[in-house]
């Protein structure tokens, strides 16, 4: 094995743990939200509304640090902002209110904001194409193992020694991760791709005369929408709807929107390869039928009745494990029409649309949704206080959103697929010239 090889191994090690944290610091208050809803005296527009600010922040701070990853030292950035989201991650559990909380969250964002474009660009850098959609399925891990602990530990955490614990416990891992990520090579850019990765004058204006990658970012909004919507409000649904306490909510929430998820990545990672090889849309035409099966597995979940939280969890995992494929392809098929100086950018771009129109507006939208069917629910009864049976009925009917967005999502990248193979022949076309 040589010494580029070793490095390589070591960076994805590392870079995997990195968005499990990334993941497990922005999800462990979404497991939590039922007891810090209570506690802060918040309905579920406001509890929505504090993933909403955390989310336009990470967005908006990703897209300059999106150019920085272009052109300063990878390794350094990720390792600065784990260290500042984890100081806020702790920091949240010492909050004394609604808005000193959602001020340490801020902070969590503008940490957050340097994994994603710099993470992802380094393993382009680091994998050559054919072996891409592997290792960014590898990276992505992180994600539904963050899910599964976020909710798994911090909802144990929380149930025993209260919601404040398990943020101060969140806070050590990525310290840690920080110093490794000091010991990784930076890789030169382009180097996968046998091409000199020149500067590229008007980046911005380059990005946008790629027709896939607006697909790419309407598939990303769409998704997003849904995702962060379910991650927020499905502890406090099971709880609310199908009678389950704290513990048992984040118990089905860990596998059904977490654990399950590392099939779907693993699956979509190697079967993207390999699609990808025999075919130039092959990395988006996955997770378009994917999504398409997604759609109505959410619906049925939706379908039962109260008390039956487990038959809902196994419709939501399959879902889950339709959504992850998504993540292991499509982050791969950036990669094959956007260059190497260019990459850093095109994931900020990509996060600025997808987190600001689509995961921002996802949790304060279902909030406001159930707020609103609860209150209809209330003015049909004729009472005059919000029991919670109302609070019940009125996210249940809510969350019958989301199979909506995926049918949604899954159009979209069936637009991708169209426009793939010319995007990444113009891309091979520019390096080659280069």
């Amino acid at each position: 094995m040589t010494d580029q090889q070793r490095n390589a191994r070591f960076a994805l090690t590392v870079l995997f743990g990195v968005n499990l944290m990334n993941f497990f610091d922005r999800t462990i208050v979404g497991a939590l939200a039922e007891p810090i809803r209570i506690e802060f005296g918040l309905n579920d527009t406001a509890l929505g509304g504090i993933n909403t600010v955390f989310v336009v922040i990470y967005a908006i701070v990703g897209l300059p640090l999106g150019r920085l990853t272009d052109t300063w030292v990878r390794t350094r950035l990720i390792a600065i902002g784990v260290t500042i989201w984890s100081f806020f991650t702790a920091a949240s559990g010492a909050a004394q209110g609604f808005w000193s909380f959602l001020a340490m969250r801020v902070g969590v964002g503008i940490g957050e904001a340097s994994c994603a474009p710099a993470g992802q660009s380094l393993i382009g850098d680091l994998y050559p194409p054919q072996r891409r959609a592997w290792a960014m399925a590898v990276f992505m891990l992180g994600l539904p193992l963050g899910l599964f602990l976020a909710y798994l530990v911090g909802g144990k955490i929380g149930a025993r020694w209260g919601w404040r614990a398990a943020l101060y416990v969140a806070c050590v891992p990525g310290l840690i991760l920080a110093v490794l990520m000091l010991q990784v090579k930076e890789p030169a850019r382009g180097v996968t791709d046998k091409a000199t990765a020149q500067p590229i004058k008007q980046p911005f204006r380059s990005l946008l005369r790629i027709p896939t990658l607006w697909w790419i970012v309407l598939s990303g909004l769409l998704l997003n929408f849904n995702t962060y919507a379910v991650n927020a409000f499905q502890s406090p649904f099971l709880q609310r709807f199908h009678g389950l306490t704290l513990g048992e909510a984040s118990t089905i929430s860990s596998w059904s929107l977490g654990l399950v998820g590392i099939a779907g990545l693993l699956i979509g990672g190697w079967l993207g390869d390999r699609l990808h090889v025999k075919r130039p849309n092959g990395r988006l035409l996955l997770p378009a039928v994917s999504m398409s099966l997604a759609a109505p597995s959410v619906f049925f979940a939706l379908q039962q009745p109260q008390g039956s939280a487990l038959t809902y969890g196994a419709f939501i995992a399959i879902s889950t494990v339709m959504n992850f494929v998504y993540y292991a392809t499509v982050y791969s098929a950036i990669q094959d029409v956007v260059p190497p100086r260019l990459r850093g950018t095109a994931v900020a771009v990509y996060f600025l649309a997808m987190y600001v129109l689509g995961a921002a507006f996802g949790t304060l939208a279902l909030g406001a949704l159930s707020d609103h069917f609860a209150h209809q629910q209330m003015l049909a009864a004729g009472a005059v206080e919000m029991a919670p049976m109302f609070r019940a009925a009125g996210l249940h009917s809510a969350m019958y959103i989301m199979p909506l967005l995926l049918a949604a999502c899954a159009v979209s990248l069936f637009g991708a697929a169209t426009t793939v193979a010319g995007d990444a022949r113009r891309m091979q076309q520019q390096l080659a010239t280069a």
